[in-house]
């Protein structure tokens, strides 16, 4: 024989009532008409206490109360507010809240034709836990395929990347910009002499040193052994001489010491400075690239800027 209506009631007010999920009924002019225990537990409170009152006076009692959840302001006036345009605005509302014990809850809210709403909430902190661990490890794969390991500067694919977008910025105004390559005047015998580790530990501070050279907005990055670039977008020549020259000092005034010695570092820039509108980045590496070939040429240790007759020799 089929349970009756009332058995069936029954039955189902004891699942909810014993429900790990929370539970609520408010009637059309917003008073708690039922909660289950699990729904109170999660506000901080007795589902006795919270019986007959309107929604915003519990949002009121759990915000005085430091229960319930976070919110991003102090102002209960303003939390208020903000509260009263979202409720009932929309027959059906899915969203997520975090418990001042930092635990994360999904809300479902849905409104009836009689102006009812029907909250359900259950505990999702162990999927919110996993959705950061998944975006943190994204972030981390990303951070890693546009970061040298070594010296964390860009790659040559991310200062590729980077230069080419300020270029496109860059030519829609015709600023005149600068592109360096800076390599490490004979790197090969350190490696040779004191060990790689040791050349790795010269990257590491050629790397710091350039950076504190430039401002947040230069585009700086290793584009190969013992090459790097550097990026100055709307500049002018005698910032960009003045650029080079403090870099290559940082780099030769100030010896590594590296168990008991002293390893001397020097570099050689090769600039290219020419305007936007007619260069590529390829224009611009090779023009650098020849200027730097000069700078090995006239003794290393210094800075060369592109000149066309360093193309016809």
């Amino acid at each position: 024989m089929a349970p009756d209506r009332e058995q069936l009631a029954n039955k189902l007010f004891e699942f909810v009532q014993s429900n790990e999920e929370g539970y609520a009924i408010f009637d059309a002019n917003d008073h708690l008409l039922y909660c289950n225990q699990s729904y109170g537990q999660i506000l901080g409170f007795d589902a006795g206490v919270l019986i007959g009152r309107t929604f915003l006076d519990i949002i009121s009692l759990c915000f005085n109360s430091d229960k319930g959840f976070k919110t991003d302001t102090d102002d209960l006036d303003v939390l208020l507010a903000r509260i009263s345009t979202q409720w009932r605005s929309n027959n059906y509302r899915l969203f997520e809240m975090q418990s001042h014990d930092d635990r994360w809850f999904l809300f479902s809210e849905i409104k009836n034709d009689r102006g009812e709403i029907l909250i359900q909430t259950k505990q999702v902190t162990e999927q919110k836990v996993l959705e950061q661990k998944l975006l943190e490890s994204r972030d981390n794969l990303r951070q890693l395929a546009l970061t040298d390991e070594l010296t964390g500067v860009a790659n040559r694919r991310c200062f590729v990347d980077s230069v080419e977008a300020e270029l496109h910025r860059c030519r829609r105004h015709n600023y005149q910009v600068a592109y360096m390559i800076l390599d490490l005047d004979f790197f090969k015998g350190i490696n040779d002499n004191y060990g790689h580790q040791a050349g790795d530990l010269v990257l590491q501070a050629v790397a710091k040193r350039v950076k504190k050279m430039l401002r947040d907005y230069d585009i700086f990055g290793r584009i190969g052994g013992e090459e790097f670039a550097v990026f100055l977008g709307r500049t002018k020549v005698e910032e960009v001489l003045l650029v080079a020259e403090r870099i290559r000092e940082a780099i030769a005034d100030n010896p590594l010491l590296y168990r008991g010695n002293s390893i001397a570092m020097t570099t050689s820039i090769g600039i290219s400075l020419c305007t936007s509108v007619a260069h590529t980045y390829q224009d611009l590496y090779n023009q650098a690239d020849q200027a730097l070939y000069q700078a090995k040429a006239n003794g290393r240790n210094m800075c060369q800027f592109y000149r066309e007759e360093h193309e016809q020799k």
